[in-house]
């Protein structure tokens, strides 16, 4: 159940990356993150009503508080690395944000087994080469690596407190809800402080173009809010460091996404990667 629940946790988180990745060719990325997430809380907000998870509320919240400032500060820092680039440098370093929590199930009492441990690096190394990292003739600024260090720690902390969020169903949703409406507070405020300095909160085309995409930001509003549930049940059900290396994949569904949506072709590197990742996760699996 562990390996399944993470690995949906990847496909998901996979597939909003690549949702979100599209929209912000045409919307400002805060306004991508601000208004997926809203989406996101109406929704939640209906759930937490229908099934009465009010009732579960208890200090286990304020983790679902911290991933909620976290993650928009993290995503932040990781947009402003990309902007620096390259991005053949910048998006495999980020992957290694699944450090945290495999440390913190290692600090746990975690033991893997010789296989898992094997899995665990090779799976490692598959994702940052399927990330596409640039290993030659790429400059790259301090700052974006700094940016891009502090954004990796700051995923991999979401990880490892959403999953200390909750121990039901219903209390999952409310500690979801809770980190969504955080997300829009720190993103909105974030947003306003853009706006403030000069930046743009809305597209070249006006509010019409956010009006047209609101399905796409519902989706990947919602992918998002999925693959933190996911991650959290496979924590619960088995190890976290193979639960958090599993659900770390991500980037092989985003590379293939766009190798069969928008017809790219993968890099050497990037097929190798996508491999190493597979070769891992079936070591993970029968570990």
């Amino acid at each position: 159940m562990t390996a399944l629940f993470a690995l949906a946790t990847s496909l998901l988180w996979g597939l909003a990356d690549f949702g979100g990745g599209l929209l912000t060719r045409r919307i400002p990325a805060l306004t991508v993150v601000v208004v997926s997430q809203v989406l996101a809380v109406l929704v939640l907000g209906a759930v937490v009503l229908a099934t009465g998870a009010w009732s579960e509320a208890g200090p286990q919240l304020w983790y679902a508080v911290g991933a909620g400032v976290v993650g928009p500060a993290a995503m932040l820092a990781f947009y402003k690395a990309l902007a620096l680039g390259p991005m053949g440098v910048v998006s495999p370093l980020g992957s290694l944000g699944v450090v945290v929590p495999v440390s913190v199930g290692l600090l746990v009492g975690d033991r893997p087994g010789l296989l898992q441990f094997a899995g665990i690096a090779v799976a490692v190394v598959g994702v940052v080469l399927a990330g596409g990292p640039e290993l030659r003739g790429a400059p790259v600024q301090r700052r974006a690596v700094l940016l891009t260090v502090v954004a990796a720690f700051g995923f991999g902390s979401v990880m490892a407190l959403i999953a200390e969020a909750s121990t039901t169903v219903t209390g999952l949703f409310l500690a979801l809800f809770v980190q969504r409406v955080t997300n829009v507070l720190v993103g909105g405020g974030a947003l306003y402080a853009s706006v403030k300095r000069g930046g743009r909160a809305l597209p070249a085309g006006g509010p019409q173009v956010i009006r047209a995409a609101l399905p796409a930001l519902a989706f990947v509003g919602l992918a998002d809010v999925a693959a933190n549930g996911t991650y959290a049940i496979a924590a619960q059900q088995g190890p976290v460091t193979v639960a958090a290396v599993l659900a770390s994949l991500y980037p092989v569904v985003t590379a293939l996404a766009a190798r069969g949506v928008l017809k790219e072709r993968l890099r050497a590197v990037q097929a190798a990667g996508a491999g190493l990742a597979l070769v891992g996760t079936v070591l993970l699996a029968t570990g």
